[in-house]
């Protein structure tokens, strides 16, 4: 692979000892930075090394997404079947559950190419999926993994496994790919994944617990997302959904338990105690109605809490912004989230990434992967170290991004997307889709 050099542009580093370098070039050399530095010098340095412009922007580590939900594209735009959801529980009854088994072998690969090319325009390069197709599930996960690839992303991928239709459909999928891709290749991992506490017994939990405890990967399950699934569990078991889960235990340090909303203290402190992984979907939250997960609260308890987009979108800029106003709103103290909401997607979704891929993340720097994002942006103001997030939360959430490159390969160019046919896979999926909707 020739050398690439990224000229020109404001150089934001991110990692422990965050730097803003103006009029700065990232050199890349295959899959990797090789240097980053002044342009001039680094003209000298590499004289014949092909060039992008990047004058009038930022160069960022690219973002990444700890939890997504591709299979819900086709949603979009559709009718809800039926009298409207009143509530968390009659959403996933009267839509989710319905899309999800409405799905056929041949919607999977659109059904994830568009939020792939969506990611893509939105500086995204690293997702943790969260898949579900009870009528076609078997090889989902590989149809997935080939659309990823095709795209030049990365993503960690796992099947929803659920007792609400078979009991333990979906175990031998996950079991299947996780032995495929083993310790993964950098670009594809995989977890085992389930739905939620309330849609699983206890022998499809420890049998899914059995097979990530032998491959070594984690468990990925929304907990608590609603007041519904606590009320389950300590209806069934006499006890929480996390006290629940860690006594069949799904914690653990490369376990995501994703929402969290309604968990009470001492529930955090075992998420705490064992490691887990906690991830934060704001927007999907608010617009399911289901509560506000006390972020704050979670952070002081030491737990590594990240950002996801629970399907609801593929812009982790609008994600984290959108995460700072509900807290300060909810906390009702505009003094917090200026710096929490930009820690879970440049700092804590960097570490949950690193224990799913076992790569480092999230930084620019010689020697690290070259996932980067370069977006729009003139700074009206300085821009310093001292004030990056500022210019972040109120500036460059509202930017373009221009150019994404992950793995050292350039996915779009002046917001051309170049390794997705975008129209043809629009095209199908718009013809796609009313078929499913049918089935509903």
């Amino acid at each position: 692979m020739a050398i690439t050099k990224l000229e020109n542009g404001i150089v934001v580093t991110l990692g422990e000892n965050n730097r803003v370098l103006w009029n700065s070039t990232v050199v890349i050399d295959g899959e990797h930075v090789a240097a980053i530095g002044d342009t001039a010098k680094m003209k000298e340095r590499y004289p014949s090394a092909a060039v992008i412009d990047c004058a009038g922007k930022i160069i960022l580590p690219g973002f990444i997404n700890t939890h997504h939900h591709f299979y819900s594209t086709l949603a979009r735009g559709m009718a809800p079947p039926g009298e409207p959801a009143a509530n968390f529980v009659e959403i996933l009854e009267r839509l989710w559950w319905k899309l999800d088994i409405a799905l056929s072998n041949e919607d999977i690969a659109p059904s994830a190419q568009i939020p792939l090319i969506e990611c893509i325009r939105n500086g995204t390069t690293t997702i943790i999926d969260h898949h579900a197709s009870p009528s076609c599930r078997d090889g989902s996960l590989d149809r997935i993994e080939n659309a990823v690839r095709e795209a030049g992303l990365r993503a960690s991928l796992c099947y929803e496994v659920s007792d609400r239709n078979t009991p333990g459909a979906g175990i031998a999928e996950n079991e299947r790919f996780i032995k495929k891709i083993g310790r993964g290749d950098g670009q594809i991992a995989s977890l085992m994944g389930l739905h939620a506490s309330f849609t699983v017994s206890d022998e499809t939990v420890e049998k899914c617990v059995g097979i990530a405890n032998d491959a070594g990967v984690g468990c990925h399950i929304h907990v608590a997302e609603d007041a519904a699934d606590r009320a389950d569990s300590l209806t069934k078991y006499g006890i929480p959904t996390v006290n629940r889960l860690h006594n069949l235990g799904v914690t653990g340090e490369k376990s995501i338990f994703v929402h969290c909303v309604h968990v009470d203290e001492d529930e955090m402190d075992i998420l705490a105690s064992t490691d887990t992984i906690v991830v934060h979907n704001p927007e999907s939250n608010m617009n399911n109605a289901v509560g506000v997960t006390k972020l704050l609260k979670l952070l002081e308890k030491g737990i590594l809490v990240g950002l996801g987009t629970d399907g609801m979108s593929s812009d982790m800029l609008a994600q984290m912004r959108t995460a700072y106003l509900l807290h300060r709103l909810d906390n009702r103290d505009p003094r917090v989230a200026f710096t929490e909401a930009p820690r879970l997607l440049l700092q804590n979704n960097a570490e949950i990434a690193a224990r799913q891929f076992g790569i480092h993340l999230g930084e620019i720097a010689p020697g690290l992967p070259a996932d980067l994002a370069v977006i729009d942006y003139h700074p009206p103001t300085p821009l310093t170290e001292a004030n990056f997030l500022g210019h972040l939360i109120f500036g460059l959430v509202d930017a373009s991004v221009d150019t994404t490159i992950c793995r050292g390969k350039v996915l779009m160019r002046n917001k051309q997307i170049l390794t997705l046919d975008e129209e043809r896979i629009t095209a199908l999926s718009r013809e796609l889709a009313p078929e499913v909707w049918k089935r509903l």
